[in-house]
């Protein structure tokens, strides 16, 4: 072999090696920024509130809001009916179902819940029908909420039936 093949050769060889270790420093700084940054844990929750203040603060109230935002009136005058006509208005339903949602949450927090079979499945219904009034309320639908009304109502029965203490 001659001389001038082997410096090339050499060269080469020299090129791809650095050429090599840019491609792994590089390769390590991108891995390195696109790892995951851990968050610190969340706080562990410490209920405050009792089922019956839950109730009480929460649900009920904001039910109340719901079940008397559409319905029919019948008096001396005629037959009315009512639903929220303005954006304020639809969206004082809007909150007090998504209260209920939350509060459905709270009642699973901590050592509220009864049991882990029917109390969370009823919990699960309230939720789930206070959701439906909330989509229904995103879309300005007093039928909807009527409708979602029905199984909220129904889920707050069934769960009083079975757990109220009063």
């Amino acid at each position: 072999m001659n001389t001038r093949l082997l410096h090339w050769l050499f060269a080469i060889s020299v090129a791809l090696f650095i050429s090599g270790i840019g491609f792994i420093v590089v390769g390590a700084r991108a891995a390195q920024q696109a790892a995951p940054v851990e968050t610190p844990a969340a706080p562990p929750i410490e209920p405050v509130a009792t089922v019956k203040q839950l109730m009480d603060g929460i649900v009920q109230p904001s039910a109340l809001v719901v079940f008397d935002s559409v319905g029919t009136i019948v008096d001396a005058t005629g037959i009315h009916e009512k639903q929220p006509t303005t954006d304020a208005e639809w969206a004082a339903v809007a909150a007090s179902a998504a209260a209920i949602v939350e509060a459905a949450n709270l009642l699973n927090t901590g050592n509220r819940a009864v049991d882990r079979g029917e109390w969370v499945k009823m919990s699960r219904a309230m939720a789930d029908a206070a959701l439906q009034v909330l989509k229904a309320t995103n879309e300005k639908s007093a039928e909807g909420v009527l409708a979602a009304g029905e199984p909220l109502n129904a889920s707050c029965d069934a769960c009083h039936q079975q757990y109220q203490r009063e």
